[in-house]
């Protein structure tokens, strides 16, 4: 992989101690161009609750000292009660943890070594708390590169789709409560490192709690979601993310919503920075980052802002794999979003498929809770490379099948399809799960794209309604956006379903519905014609690697079973491995262990557990923590049982424990 030149006029601070208006300190790293005190230059800001030392310092080392060496200072900062910050976390991107955010950057614009104008750049929670940060105006941040991030926290997040309880809402709490409850270093913070644990660890928050108690978009939701109102970002975006990414829908709402400087990039990602990207190609993404930089922190005039708005990859149609190391398409470009190449195809349902008549007769879709199998994870990339979409055909034998004719052409689907449904239900509460799939000429079938709609809420998802069993009820789903192209020879599907286990929590009790197809219609965005030229994007290029020794080597393992009863068991297993960084020798591993279980008969019989442990130690210093998160439910309620444990070497040094109950909100 190509370097940056110059790496070695970087000049690295760590710790740097930032100082907030309450007397909390922020650990941070930083890497200075050598020269910078004398001739000030741009900082750049990456601020995150996962450990600057250990959690993503090989990452931190392969992204900042190229920036620096290009002439930028480059800060990243841990969130307080993280790492090696003092202070305590108490949910995401609070009020708190913002105006921290914005003191950094007024902090940074006063250093003898900047010059006054600052960026943001985060992946997840650092692209999520750039966009709500720039919406906060502190003046000297002009441009952020915001990374598989949303601006919606309710609709687009790890919490809820649609409308929909997602899973990974558990999953993510048991993850947060291990990875936030991990000790401060004591070569940073020095002999007071186990009173500040100890009293990080009373003040532990379970996140699961408050994410259950807002099962609508109410308030809670809509602070730090900038969709509420685009208006306040004027820093310059440049908005990135992949298909196979979860949070790929807002990138052309940004786009289209946003009234500053704004650049879009989609590329087949999963969740990771798209120079250490996968599936393939990977992109030379922080020298695209750097003309931003250049253009929009130092007035560069590099043709930046002349460029398409979008750069994005559409993908071929390929085989079905949980895996997939390379992908197979084309790079595209769109002078404007929405695009004007793209256009709405209207396709009619019928118990003969889809096409261009409207059927007679009245569609059935039963209740079956053993669709969902097939699906890829919510959000694939956080834990392993096998977390794709398999062949679907299993999900399809019990979902409502509508194909199209086989093409004679490529179709080329670019944007966000929408369904519009007439439905009579025969149960009081449920959603309706739709999947637009490829199948190939072999027979297989292969994932495009999906959502999910709670059927009992208003569009807003603000306010609940039972349904009526016997009455009719018109909705419409939008499904995430996706660029696919369909070849030739193959059939467009749509696959429909009232559940979708293991990533949604099923409703409580079975739904079927009579689809009345007069009344519901598939709305598909087709490209037509060719957009201006892409970008020509560069090899990967970054900093040289940390040394770090492989203690443990990583590994996954998938396991379904069928008890005696007939419930029915998905296990996955992933460790982490467990390695040793030789600049600062520490040790750190993870292992994470998910169960889903469910009755097929029974939607009420589904449970999940989450269970991570997290290792951090160096020579005689050795802490772990553990935690497990348990959920059921019946008719009324979701409950709760959850542990968080922290050793010292073998010695339990703290436990605590949760047990919630939690009403069900037409969830």
């Amino acid at each position: 992989m190509p370097q940056a030149p110059a790496l070695s006029d970087v000049e690295i601070l760590d710790p740097l101690w930032i100082p907030m208006p309450d007397g909390v300190r922020l650990a941070a790293r930083a890497w200075l161009p050598k020269g910078a005190r004398e001739n000030p230059v741009p900082a750049i800001l990456e601020y995150l609750p996962y450990r600057r030392r250990d959690g993503t310092a090989q990452r931190d080392d392969a992204n900042h000292p190229w920036f620096a060496a290009n002439g930028y200072a480059c800060i990243r900062v841990d969130i307080r009660g993280n790492g090696d910050s003092d202070g305590f976390m108490d949910d995401e991107y609070t009020e708190e943890e913002l105006e921290d955010g914005v003191e950094v950057i007024n902090w940074l614009a006063r250093q003898p070594w900047c010059d006054g104008n600052v960026g943001m750049i985060g992946i997840s929670w650092g692209g999520f708390n750039g966009l709500q940060i720039a919406a906060m105006r502190p003046k000297a941040l002009k441009a952020i590169v915001t990374i598989c991030s949303s601006d919606d926290r309710y609709a687009d997040d790890i919490h809820y789709m649609g409308g929909c309880l997602l899973t990974e809402n558990l999953g993510w709490s048991s993850q947060m409560l291990a990875y936030s409850s991990r000790a401060p270093d004591p070569q940073v913070v020095g002999e007071r490192w186990r009173e500040m644990w100890l009293e990080r660890l009373e003040r532990q928050p379970l996140l699961l709690e408050p994410w259950l108690k807002h099962q609508r978009r109410d308030a809670y939701w809509k602070r730090a979601s900038v969709c509420e109102d685009y208006g306040a970002i004027t820093a310059a975006v440049y908005a990135v993310g992949g298909w196979a990414d979860a949070y790929t829908n807002t990138i052309p709402r940004l786009l289209e919503n946003l009234k500053g400087p704004r650049k879009g990039l989609i590329g087949p990602w999963v969740h990771k920075y798209p120079h250490q990207a996968y599936p393939e190609p990977a992109i030379g993404f922080l020298q695209e980052c750097k003309r931003w930089w250049d253009r929009w922190l130092k007035g560069e005039e590099n043709g930046v802002d002349d460029e398409p708005i979008l750069d994005y990859y559409i993908m071929d149609g390929i085989a079905p794999s949980r895996r997939i190391d390379a992908r197979p398409g084309t790079w595209a470009a769109e002078a404007a979003w929405p695009s004007p190449l793209v256009r709405r195809e209207r396709m009619s349902l019928s118990d003969s498929g889809l096409g261009d008549t409207i059927g007679n007769h009245v569609l059935h879709l039963k209740a079956n809770q053993r669709v969902g199998a097939a699906a890829q994870r919510f959000c694939p990339g956080m834990r392993d490379r096998n977390e794709l979409a398999a062949d679907q055909r299993p999900d399809d034998a019990g979902s409502l099948v509508l194909d199209a004719d086989v093409l004679e052409r490529p179709l080329d689907i670019v944007g966000a399809a929408k369904l519009k449904v007439r439905a009579v239900p025969d149960a009081a509460t449920g959603f309706l799960a739709a999947r637009l799939c490829d199948v190939r000429p072999d027979g297989s079938v292969a994932f495009i794209t999906a959502g999910t709609l709670n059927l009992t809420h208003s569009p807003d998802h603000a306010e609940v309604a039972p349904l009526e069993p016997g009455q009719p009820v018109e909705r419409t789903l939008v499904f995430n956006d996706i660029a696919y192209r369909l070849p030739a020879g193959h059939r467009l599907r749509l696959a429909l379903s009232t559940s979708y286990w293991p990533m949604v929590w099923p409703s409580a009790e079975p739904l079927s519905l009579e689809i009345d197809p007069a009344g519901s219609e598939l709305d598909i965005p087709v490209r037509h014609g060719e957009g201006p030229a892409p970008t020509e994007f560069g090899r990967p290029e970054a900093a040289p690697p940390l040394d770090d020794v492989e203690l443990r080597p990583e590994s996954s393992a998938r396991r379904e079973e069928t008890l005696e009863d007939g419930t029915e068991v998905l296990t996955l297993v992933t460790d982490g491995g467990k390695q040793r960084l030789a600049a600062s020798g520490i040790e750190s591993g993870r292992t994470t262990r998910e169960v889903w279980s469910l009755h097929p008969d029974d939607p009420l019989s589904a449970r999940m557990e989450a269970s991570w442990s997290y290792e951090v130690g160096r020579g005689d210093w050795h802490t772990r923590t553990e935690t497990s998160t348990v959920m059921t439910c019946d008719v009324d309620n979701f409950y709760i049982r959850a542990s968080l444990e922290a050793f010292e070497g073998e010695k339990l040094i703290f436990d605590k424990t949760w047990d919630i109950a939690i009403p069900r909100d037409g969830v």
